[in-house]
């Protein structure tokens, strides 16, 4: 048995969680958020066989899409004090962060 831990931002989550349920692939979900944009994510946490890893990392990555957002860097001050403008920069978010970890015993009751 392995655990799949996914991190992928809020707006990948319901199409994520019903292609789960439509492959049959029990998992839990967790609102989560973090990431240098400080913004919401969701962590599915899933106990899987290790024959159906692959599938499911598979169905991760062909839910959780990567796109482009603009944002405004943080406001910083140089060496002198001057006030340093901030313009909007484009940056690419989205995506999916998995970790598979082996399980040494699963139980359900």
């Amino acid at each position: 048995m392995k655990l799949i831990t996914a991190i992928v931002q809020d707006k990948d989550t319901t199409k994520l969680s019903n292609a789960f349920v439509k492959a049959n692939v029990r998992a839990t979900r967790l609102t989560t958020s973090g990431g240098f944009l400080r913004s919401g994510n969701t962590t599915f946490l899933i106990a899987i066989e290790d024959e159906r890893v692959q599938a499911v990392l598979d169905l991760i990555q062909s839910v959780s899409q990567k796109r482009k957002q603009y944002m405004v860097p943080p406001v910083s001050l140089d060496a002198g004090g001057a006030h340093v403008g901030a313009y909007p920069v484009e940056v690419e978010v989205g995506g999916a962060t998995v970790y598979t970890q082996s399980i040494e015993s699963f139980h359900q009751f």
